[in-house]
C-alpha cells in the first residue's frame, strides 16, 4: 500500500494568502564515508579545544570579585524568623556557584550587615567582595603569618584538605546600588 503525500498548509501573517505544499517522501543513500566517525565523545564531532589536549579550568585561578546580591527576591515569601537566617544561606550559596567552591567562609562584618536590622527586616540588597583563595599546608601557613606579622583567614588551615581553593566572602558597604557592576579586582 502506498502513502499518500503529506499536505501542510501555511498561513502568511496577513492571512489573505494561502498555499499548499506536498512533500515527497525521499530515501536516503547513507554510505560508510558519510557518516561520523567515532570520537571519545560519542559520535559527536570534534571540538579545536579537544585537539589541543584540554584547557585548564579557571576554577584554579585565585581570582577576586565584588557583586551584588539581591536579597529581597531570595527572602520574598519567607516567614518573618526565617528571612535573616535564609539570606545568610542564599548568599553562601551564591558564593559557592559564582566562585565553583563547596568551602565558603563569610565575615563576621557580613553576618553582621545581614543581622543588622534584625531577623525580620532583611536589608533589600548588599554588595559582597567573593576572594577565591589557595588553602596551604599549616606550617606554610604559620610561617606566612610570622612573616607578615598577622595571620591571614584566608588560608585553610586544616591539613589534607579535600579542596585545594576556598571562597572568603566579605562585605563593601556603599551608598547606593545604582550603576554598580560586577567588577573583578586586579590581581595583587
Amino acid at each position: 500500500m502506498r502513502k499518500k503525500p503529506v499536505t501542510k498548509l501555511f498561513v502568511i501573517v496577513c492571512g489573505i494568502y494561502r498555499t499548499t505544499v506536498k512533500f515527497q517522501p525521499r530515501t536516503l543513500f547513507i554510505t560508510a564515508a558519510s557518516q561520523p566517525q567515532p570520537t571519545a565523545h560519542g559520535n559527536r564531532p570534534r571540538h579545536p579545544q579537544d585537539m589541543t589536549g584540554g584547557k585548564r579550568s579557571a576554577l584554579q585561578d585565585v581570582v577576586t570579585r565584588e557583586y551584588t546580591i539581591h536579597l529581597h527576591k531570595l527572602v520574598h515569601g519567607r516567614s518573618f524568623k526565617k528571612r535573616a537566617p535564609w539570606a545568610v544561606k542564599s548568599v553562601v550559596e551564591f558564593a559557592r556557584k559564582s566562585m565553583g567552591t563547596t568551602d565558603v567562609r563569610l565575615d563576621p562584618k557580613l553576618n553582621q550587615a545581614l543581622w543588622a536590622r534584625g531577623v525580620k527586616t532583611v536589608p533589600h540588597r548588599i554588595r559582597v567582595k567573593l576572594e577565591r583563595e589557595y588553602s596551604i599546608d599549616h606550617d606554610d601557613h604559620n610561617i606566612k603569618g610570622l612573616l607578615c606579622g598577622c595571620v591571614t583567614g584566608k588560608r585553610n588551615d586544616e591539613e589534607g584538605a579535600k579542596e585545594k581553593l576556598f571562597t572568603y566572602a566579605s562585605h563593601v558597604p556603599v551608598t547606593s546600588f545604582k550603576g554598580l557592576q560586577n567588577t573583578v579586582a586586579d590581581a595583587e
